[in-house]
């Protein structure tokens, strides 16, 4: 028995550990000069390489088709895929937020652990090898690939590990829809996730670079808070950025209707309305006969001060004794609930993950095989499921790998 994995990233190498573990033999295609290569690059070149909460906590942090990979968390969990890499030589920590890194804080350590357990596996890796197509009989069954140069290779099982479309520098370029496509498999739209979002204010573009810690960031579209979260975001010259805005930007890629989407930032999500309030007034009491714009700093970050008073419409050289009550619940209003508008989002170069792909009912959940045609297998990034960040993606990748590899003898 013969099996070709195409794509040696986490969902490919995982895929042919696992398959050679089967008592296959095994093939893993790789387009790219090197394994792993967008891996190298993750975490900034960290490797947040899985997620150590429980269970029920992954599943919640999944944000489409979480179901579908009940069945391949449950084969390879991220204490399994933990051990598998300390066995194989790379040591482990587990920092805030569970989120797992080599203790080297270097992905390659990563990449080092499954090219020895490739290895050691004997596994036949062909590097710098694109796949053309993958050849299917009369019967919906796989019987090998064709190669870009040509090059026939017969097999009983292929593993379609190609990735999405986002870093389309590291290879992701969309072969794995076009081979699913072909053999007859429904795709969803692929849409880029956890990704910054450009805005609409000119005034966010003149933040460029201030970075807000502690504050609580709201997903609304038509009316409806989608998604509510507190901790760190960025201005950027095209709009914002940062964990926040990544993990919001995986809902707002699940939408099937734009209405008006924005952000509404909560600046003190620590002090209710009426405690901010209260600031306020202490503030501006404290202030007296000086100008509003010499007691903000004590308030908001400096650079985002001035901004604070054009959107509440109020003179920063009036002095803080005549600021009306109309004018603190303004600043109130700014303060508690600062709304951005959202245009978009960047593109799938600057994306973490793809939003799409693959669809997952026509995917066997317990073994990865596809339902159309016998011995063709998914794994990973191409099929339709993603979620936000902290190492949560590629522990989908890896599980959904391992089953896939498991279920090919």
């Amino acid at each position: 028995m013969k099996t070709i994995i195409i794509g040696g990233g986490p969902a490919g190498m995982m895929a042919a550990v696992s398959a050679s573990d089967s008592g296959d033999s095994v093939i893993l295609l790789e387009k790219n000069e090197k394994l792993g290569k967008k891996l190298f690059i993750t975490g900034k070149g960290r490797c947040n390489v899985t997620n150590a909460c429980e269970r029920e906590e992954f599943f919640e942090h999944v944000i489409s088709n979480p179901k579908f990979l009940y069945s391949a968390y449950s084969a390879l969990d991220s204490k399994a895929l933990m051990d598998f890499i300390e066995e194989n030589k790379t040591p482990l920590k587990v920092e805030r937020g569970n989120r797992v890194f080599p203790v080297s804080d270097h992905s390659y350590d990563i990449i080092d652990a499954f090219k020895r357990a490739l290895k050691n596996r004997s596994v036949q890796i062909r590097l710098n090898t694109e796949v053309k197509e993958i050849l299917t009989e009369e019967t919906s069954k796989v019987t090998g690939v064709i190669l870009k140069g040509g090059e026939k290779i017969s097999a009983d099982k292929v593993i379609i590990a190609t990735g999405g479309f986002s870093y389309q520098s590291t290879g992701s370029t969309g072969d794995g829809y076009r081979f699913a496509e072909k053999a007859g498999h429904k795709t969803i739209p692929v849409k880029p996730a956890l990704v910054p979002f450009e805005t609409k204010e000119e005034w966010v573009k003149k933040l460029q670079g201030l970075s807000l810690k502690n504050v609580k960031l709201s997903l609304v579209n038509g009316g409806k808070i989608l998604y509510t979260e507190q901790g760190e975001m960025l201005f950027t010259h095209f709009g914002i950025s940062g964990p926040l805005v990544l993990s919001a930007s995986s809902i707002y890629a699940g939408l099937k209707e734009y209405k008006e989407p924005h952000v509404l930032i909560d600046l003190k999500p620590a002090l209710t309305d009426e405690e901010t309030d209260k600031r306020l007034i202490r503030e501006l009491e404290g202030g007296n006969r000086k100008e509003l714009k010499n007691i903000l700093n004590e308030i908001y970050p400096l650079k985002l001060a001035g901004i604070i008073c054009g959107i509440a419409g109020i003179d920063p050289y009036k002095r803080c004794n005549e600021i009306s009550a109309k004018e603190r619940k303004a600043m109130l209003e700014v303060t508690k609930r600062l709304k951005i508008t959202i245009t978009g989002c960047r593109d799938f170069n600057e994306a973490i993950i793809t939003h799409g792909g693959v669809s997952t009912k026509e995917i066997n959940p317990k073994t990865m095989e596809s339902k159309r045609i016998s011995g063709l297998f998914f794994a990973g990034e191409v099929m339709d499921v993603d979620a936000f960040t902290g190492g949560f993606n590629l522990q989908i990748a890896f599980c959904t790998g391992y089953l896939a590899g498991k279920h090919v003898f």
